[in-house]
């Protein structure tokens, strides 16, 4: 990617790890960044909360921008249904696409970024996406990116001229904290777990994901 200055880019900022490593890739690499986050009817609002701050580490602007998905079809969007926990790393990557997957969230989220895009003229769209995120969703997968440029290239006026990064994409949570720290990221800003309490749960899946990359790198999560 090569070094641009003060051209917009519209971030996916969700408040985890990932996003906001993009965040600061795109702040480093000379991109103007405006955030958008989402309000989807989540669990809990506090990864909203934390994208905010995270935001406003870097002195970017934000947008939030509420949605309604009453279908659910989530463990994230509906509290009656049993989020997955207690589960090894192996046991996750074993058991296929997990009930915490949001039907489209990420098709959804990039085509309000590139509606976005085009309004502002911004001319790139980053996302944290990676392919080991929380056993293989299918919208974290760089086919789906590259199908997705195509249909923006298509389908929007100016699509040719916005951009998808997705920095992050073949990169492991581990090798993610390894970037962020040399990029100062604020990781005690950023929030994983899939509950909202005071501390993360420490048992549901992307806890686990979080907690093992900070141990390999023999870091102590802020977060905690």
């Amino acid at each position: 990617m090569r070094r641009t200055k003060n051209k917009k880019a519209i971030i996916l900022l969700s408040g985890g790890i990932d996003s906001a490593t993009a965040l600061y890739l795109a702040k480093n690499k000379g991109f103007k960044p405006l955030a958008l986050i989402f309000d989807y009817g989540q669990r809990h609002k506090k990864e909203v909360d934390c994208a905010k701050k995270i935001a406003d580490s870097t002195g970017s602007a934000y947008r939030v921008m509420k949605l309604n998905l009453p279908h659910k079809g989530s463990s994230l969007l509906d509290k009656k249904a049993r989020l997955p926990g207690k589960r090894s790393f192996e046991e996750i990557k074993q058991k296929g696409i997990p009930s915490t997957y949001v039907p489209g969230r990420n098709l959804i989220f990039l085509s309000i970024a590139a509606s976005f895009a085009e309004s502002v003229k911004a001319e790139a769209i980053f996302i944290g996406a990676h392919t080991e995120d929380y056993s293989g969703y299918p919208d974290c997968r760089e086919v789906f990116l590259k199908d997705f440029k195509r249909a923006v290239n298509s389908g929007t006026k100016s699509g040719k001229n916005i951009r998808i990064y997705a920095p992050l994409i073949n990169k492991s949570k581990k090798e993610i904290v390894k970037i962020g720290q040399r990029l100062k990221v604020p990781f005690e800003y950023t929030w994983s777990c899939y509950k909202g309490g005071k501390l993360p749960c420490g048992v549901c899946d992307s806890c686990i994901f979080r907690k093992k990359a900070f141990k390999e790198l023999g870091l102590a999560d802020p977060a905690r």
